[in-house]
């Protein structure tokens, strides 16, 4: 299983790459292979200013439908709409192509509050 050591992550298992003020978001690798093959993702709320842990949209698989929980607070600028064709993406390349929103931070002092890898990897061999 693959948890990159440069990203953050949630007990949501959302990944976060930070990138100055933009953090990146996506599910983990262990997420979509709990999900199994994942048919949408929505995300209604580019544009919208969320609070942390906030639902920004969900994700869709052949057994169940997923919210996603916003890591941090701030305002989702992007989505990546290639999802909306294929979003096998983030099954196949869940750190790549397969991302869902961008952020603009409004509260960096969250960053600290997520975890890193090696935690991430504790959490879900629990």
């Amino acid at each position: 299983m693959n948890i990159p050591s440069e990203l953050k992550y949630t007990k949501d298992h959302e990944w976060v790459k930070i990138e100055g003020d933009t953090a990146t978001v996506g599910i983990t690798d262990f997420a979509q292979g709990e999900l199994g093959d994942i048919v949408y993702v929505e995300v209604e709320t580019v544009d919208e200013t969320l609070d942390a842990e906030e639902v920004f949209g969900t994700v869709e698989a052949v057994k169940t439908v997923s919210d996603l929980f916003l890591p941090l607070s701030g305002e989702i600028i992007e989505f990546n709409e290639s999802l909306e064709n294929e979003p096998e993406k983030v099954n196949s390349d869940p750190y790549g192509e397969g991302w869902m929103i961008k952020l603009k931070i409004s509260d960096a002092s969250q960053i600290d509050d997520l975890m890193s890898a090696d935690d991430y990897k504790t959490l879900i061999s629990g």
